[in-house]
């Protein structure tokens, strides 16, 4: 059984700090020892439940008479008792979106946010990922030398989003920095968030004046009459949710084409297909490592765990991916790993995320055919935080080459 955290924070595993971006796999150990979910701590002075058995995640998922998401019911936040600079509020703080609702407000917003993502065209978001891609590698094709992590896989999901947007060009900058603080964790992240709230909400205006064929315009003239409130935090759950993923799932699967042995000799072969590699990186390293936050609404059980009203309990999509008990023969191809969550608040756009990556490390592998790793460690180092699993940097180097070999034409007009 599964006990309350103990009144000293020793002895229970932090799922923040250097030590866990070590080895989070570690940490994970310990509290499978709790049972299907146990105690950490998540950031100092918060404490969460958090499930890391398979069978115990997809319970939770897809009981929503059992557990809410809306973070108004955890009990230590409405107490006081979390730190108000606590870096976890920027991400489990209740917002109006569809990410923070429950039952028919969730189906509304739900359904404005399936609608709009369903509108992007998958041959243009295609065409605005290699743009894209290609401006970033045009910064660093003559140089011989990059970090897939700041320079590419952090930046490509952003400019995307911009033109999905509808962000005019001279915004573009900005919003590239806002989302870069607002994804840093860090004493930035604060003022990231709110910069980037404050831009969406200056699109909003635009684009109720000035309709155009992006997100923006569909979300807000959707026929859920969203108010303005309610698609800014739409749009900023869309971006923010989409971001940090997207650059984990890039960098991840540029890492195993270009570190794993098994991979080196088909990649140069070319009959390794990118989406193999994106899919062992969906379950070996789930971008959002922990998240999916909810709250029973009464004090239960889960499976042997016991589960009191008002706490945060976080599923656990790295240790759930992991878990000992699932079979030994799944094959990586086998969809029933929980990178993108499960049951009704399962991504809504795994398609066009998954189209992102895919088409990015296509066209940075084709553009940059030798690049190699230079990280000297057998692993890369990741950020620290509780939520996503990222690596810190991901260098590497390649012949320089003449950004004249690039399609001039093809380049994005923003830069970054």
């Amino acid at each position: 059984m599964t006990t309350p955290p103990p009144l000293s924070v020793s002895g229970c595993p932090m799922l923040h700090g250097a030590a866990f971006a070590t080895q989070p796999q570690a940490v994970y150990e310990q509290l499978r020892a709790q049972g299907p979910a146990g105690w950490a701590e998540i950031a100092p002075g918060v404490h969460a439940l958090v499930v890391t058995q398979h069978r115990a995640a997809i319970t939770l998922l897809n009981d929503t008479s059992t557990y809410s998401k809306d973070s108004r019911r955890w009990a230590a936040l409405a107490n006081g008792d979390i730190p108000e600079d606590s870096p976890v509020l920027g991400m489990m703080a209740w917002r109006p979106s569809v990410l923070y609702t429950d039952g028919q407000e969730h189906a509304r917003l739900r359904w404005a946010m399936d609608n709009c993502i369903a509108r992007i065209s998958p041959h243009r978001l295609r065409e605005i990922t290699q743009r894209s891609a290609l401006t970033l590698i045009a910064r660093i094709i003559g140089q011989g030398r990059a970090d897939l992590m700041s320079d590419f896989a952090d930046i490509l999901p952003m400019l995307v989003f911009a033109e999905l947007l509808g962000c005019p060009p001279e915004k573009t900058s900005r919003m590239v920095r806002a989302c870069q603080d607002l994804i840093s964790a860090g004493p930035e992240a604060a003022k990231g968030a709110a910069d980037f709230a404050g831009l969406l909400f200056e699109l909003i205006q635009l684009r109720r004046a000035q309709p155009g064929q992006d997100l923006t315009s569909w979300m807000i003239n959707h026929a859920a009459e969203l108010t303005d409130q309610e698609a800014t935090n739409q749009l900023f759950c869309a971006v923010g949710a989409g971001i940090i993923p997207v650059a984990a799932c890039t960098a991840w699967t540029l890492y195993l084409l270009l570190r794993d042995d098994e991979y080196a000799g088909d990649l140069a072969a070319g009959t390794l297909t990118v989406r193999r590699a994106l899919e062992k990186a969906l379950w070996e390293r789930a971008p959002m490592a922990n998240f999916s936050v909810h709250y029973a609404r009464y004090d239960t059980y889960l499976h042997s765990a016991y589960v009191p009203a008002g706490v945060p309990v976080l599923i656990s999509h790295a240790a759930a991916n992991t878990d000992p008990a699932l079979p030994k023969d799944l094959g990586y191809d086998n969809r029933s790993h929980l990178a993108w969550s499960a049951g009704p608040h399962r991504c809504p756009a795994i398609s066009q995320a998954t189209t992102i990556v895919q088409t990015g490390v296509e066209t940075v592998l084709d553009q940059l055919w030798d690049m190699e790793l230079t990280s000297p460690g057998p692993k890369p180092l990741l950020r620290h935080g509780p939520f996503h699993q990222c690596p810190q940097t991901l260098p590497v180097r390649f012949r320089p080459k003449s950004p004249d070999r690039l399609p001039v034409n093809a380049l994005a007009g923003g830069s970054s």
